[in-house]
């Protein structure tokens, strides 16, 4: 077997691999004989078909699957001997050949990761406390939680909660499968398209109205984006909402067995101040790997982009398909996921390159750690930790986080760093998003 390399991009790489013809020929001699005991031809009896026969009906068969067979053995030989290290699938293409077989592969290599600039890398580090407004804002989020609705005769107004029927239409075609009946919406909320919502403010119970909506470009139904859509709805019923006082029986009711509110604060602050701590060192994360994609520099083989685009798709491909929708209505185009696929990808390739020349191994200590505090808000949190100990496709997710975590770790270790007071009400937005 011979083989060339060609380079002809940073990372791409172009590799003829060519097989002689005896090494061919004494493969396909081993399958002819293979097929005599296989093959069924009239006139002779099973397994005492001559070879010559065989070779006769079958040499363009069998050298094809010889051929096709020897380009997966020989290409990852060819790999191996090059010491190349393949980003994605490659592209196979069979070369004319006097004698012989030859073909080339064309595909791309990881491309090498430096860390020099990781000493140099300057990063935030957030810091916050759980403040008593804080703490009344949080108390204020759990009694809306427990909110009711109360029938009422007046105009609707933010915050109602109404019930109405309607249908849409764009451009002649009715798009929501008929009339919608019942269906209830919180003004306010933003649960319906941009300014479908604003519309029923001011309207009583049996007022009908009509209405046109423009819908976003990048509306994830290609018959809708940026059209305008013309809707009649029927407000059926107007409610508003009823907060239950904060007495002893709302607050037994989160747990705080003695129902007083300084108990309460307690509870609702310490809670906060676990979830501060996450929210924390998630905030840290998301600087350390943005510091790292702003100053580690990376060629991105685009093969390892394009896989990356592909899981991101998957679960709108999922939910189309659960809605009915056809993939092809679902439009959606390369570019608005290749901004973030490439910085996955990138920021995979940075962290592979920290783990592997640190040798950061997972820290088992730091898994159970990790679980443990996971189980807490479990009535029983043995069930948890058995749970993911007894199946070790589950176990993996979480050590994959703890080694991202360590990894995230040495990154700090490195950098400059500098404390940020921030509140907790940021600390959790940029949490949650």
């Amino acid at each position: 077997m011979q083989v060339s390399v060609e380079k002809t991009s940073e990372l791409s790489r172009k590799m003829r691999v060519s097989i002689p013809e005896d090494m061919i020929q004494e493969k396909m001699e081993v399958r002819f004989k293979s097929l005599t005991r296989e093959v069924k031809i009239d006139g002779f009896r099973p397994g005492k078909v001559p070879v010559r026969i065989v070779k006769k009906l079958y040499a363009g068969r069998v050298r094809e699957e010889i051929t096709g067979n020897l380009i997966q053995s020989s290409y990852l030989d060819a790999l191996k001997e090059q010491d190349l290290n393949p980003a994605g699938r490659p592209h196979i293409h069979p070369v004319e050949e006097a004698a012989g077989f030859a073909y080339t592969a064309e595909f791309e290599v990881y491309p090498k990761v430096s860390l020099d600039n990781v000493s140099s890398l300057e990063i935030k580090n957030p810091t916050a406390t759980v403040q008593q407004a804080d703490i009344d804002s949080m108390v204020a989020t759990l009694r809306d939680q427990k909110k009711e609705w109360k029938i009422v005769q007046r105009v609707s107004a933010k915050g109602d909660k109404v019930t109405v029927h309607f249908l849409g239409v764009c451009e002649g075609e009715n798009f929501t499968n008929g009339k919608v009946e019942n269906h209830s919406v919180e003004i306010g909320s933003g649960q319906m398209i941009a300014g479908f919502e604003d519309e029923l403010i001011g309207l009583e119970a049996g007022a009908n109205k009509a209405f046109s909506i423009d819908f976003p470009k990048e509306h994830n139904n290609k018959k809708l984006a940026g059209k305008t859509a013309e809707f009649e709805v029927e407000l059926v019923i107007i409610e508003e909402a009823v907060l239950p006082e904060i007495d002893a029986e709302f607050i037994k009711n989160y747990g705080v067995e003695d129902g007083t509110m300084e108990s309460f604060n307690i509870d609702v602050k310490s809670n906060m101040e676990r979830e501060l701590i996450q929210g924390l060192k998630g905030n840290l994360k998301n600087a350390v790997l943005d510091a790292l994609y702003e100053k580690i520099e990376v060629t991105v083989p685009n093969a390892l982009i394009d896989q990356e685009i592909e899981s991101m798709m998957k679960p709108y491909q999922e939910n189309a398909k659960k809605q009915n929708m056809s993939l092809k209505d679902l439009d959606l185009p390369r570019n608005l996921f290749e901004k973030q696929a490439k910085r996955r990808v990138a920021l995979g390739l940075i962290l592979a390159e920290v783990i592997q020349k640190n040798a950061i191994k997972v820290d088992d200590a730091k898994v159970h750690t990790t679980l443990e505090y996971m189980a807490k808000n479990y009535n029983t949190p043995s069930d948890l930790l058995d749970w993911y100990y007894s199946d070790e496709k589950r176990l993996n997710e979480i050590k994959q986080i703890v080694l991202e975590e360590q990894t995230v770790e040495w990154v700090v270790s490195q950098a400059k760093m500098t404390d940020e007071a921030v509140d907790f009400e940021t600390v959790m937005k940029k949490q949650a998003n």
